[in-house]
């Protein structure tokens, strides 16, 4: 950072970002914005990726339609002139290869003049590194002592009186999994969002959940396959080391079944019926949208959602490991 810097921060591409003032206005990829918010900073508005459409995908939203942060569509068919009357002042993806932003042209936010933020989630970095960035990233657009300017019409320097404060914890029951077709479904408990600047609770409720499913899965040694359904003749089997929270499970004890040698780097994929042929005792199936529920499982075996976009905040990731527990108890 110069002199004449108020911020700077070097991204997961190694950009060295510099601004004169702390950026107040963040359009940011809904992963990325739904994490941002978890820890305390609200995006003016998200955008999606190119697996999704012009709406929201619950699963990967998190509370940012619910606190009414507007959705963009997805990221390579953003319109410029819509993106410039929202006047961002840093625009923020995630990079899976450590050189590019996964759901937005670069270019575009070039022509912008502003910084274009690409944090890692790829298997480069282990789960606690990949919140550390986001923590540090939102750690660094706090240091005014404010948390971003919100949504437009919401997040302007003064607020009419009575108006709601947009950046208040808004309760959200998240039922997940009773439409999934299935053996048994595994239904998560409510879920609500942990806001603000101090993240110690929620860094609390992380190490807890953590202790929570270690435990749980130490008890129950079931064996877990986590895919990715893309139809009824079709799926995609994670490679649990290719996933940072994958990885995890696995130093938790979570015994993650490996769908063994072929193409792909993090995901096999193959037939239902060689997923079968694995024999998991709990699936944890792809939840978005663009994702297709399992078929052809064997009868008795779990089924429970997985975001593979889960929000990189400790608090998305203990409701996460909890929901997970809770699926592996007897």
């Amino acid at each position: 950072m110069s002199g004449t810097q108020a911020w700077g921060f070097t991204d997961d591409r190694g950009a060295q970002l510099g601004a004169a003032r702390v950026p107040r206005r963040v359009v940011a990829y809904v992963r990325a914005g739904a994490a941002l918010y978890d820890l305390g900073v609200i995006p003016v508005a998200v955008y999606g990726s190119g697996h999704d459409g012009d709406a929201y995908d619950p699963a990967k939203a998190g509370v940012l339609e619910a606190v009414g942060v507007p959705y963009l569509g997805p990221g390579r068919a953003l319109d410029e002139a819509v993106l410039r009357e929202l006047r961002p002042d840093v625009v923020v993806d995630v990079t899976y290869d450590g050189k590019s932003p996964y759901a937005l042209d670069a270019a575009l936010v070039e022509r912008l003049g502003v910084p274009l933020v690409a944090l890692s989630v790829g298997n480069e970095l282990d789960l606690p590194a990949v919140l550390d960035r986001f923590a540090a990233l939102a750690a660094g657009l706090r240091i005014d002592g404010r948390e971003g300017a919100g949504p437009e019409g919401v997040g302007a320097e003064a607020t009419e009186p009575g108006a709601a404060d947009p950046a208040a914890p808004v309760p959200v029951v998240v039922v997940v999994g009773s439409d999934a077709v299935g053996p048994e479904i595994v239904t998560p408990v409510t879920a609500s969002p942990a806001t603000g600047p101090g993240q110690g609770a929620a860094l609390a409720e992380f190490e807890a959940a953590e202790a929570a499913l270690r435990e749980a899965a130490a008890r129950s040694g079931l064996g877990v396959l986590a895919l990715s359904g893309a139809g009824p003749e079709q799926v995609h089997l994670a490679r649990p080391h290719a996933w940072p929270e994958l990885a995890w499970l696995a130093g938790l004890g979570v015994r993650l079944l490996d769908p063994g040698p072929g193409p792909g780097a993090n995901w096999l994929t193959a037939d239902w019926v060689r997923a079968a042929a694995l024999r998991p005792d709990l699936v944890l199936f792809d939840n978005r949208e663009h994702a297709t529920p399992p078929y052809a499982l064997p009868g008795g075996v779990r089924l429970a959602p997985w975001n593979p976009e889960t929000p990189p905040s400790p608090a998305a990731y203990a409701r996460f490991f909890r929901d997970l527990a809770e699926a592996l108890a007897p």
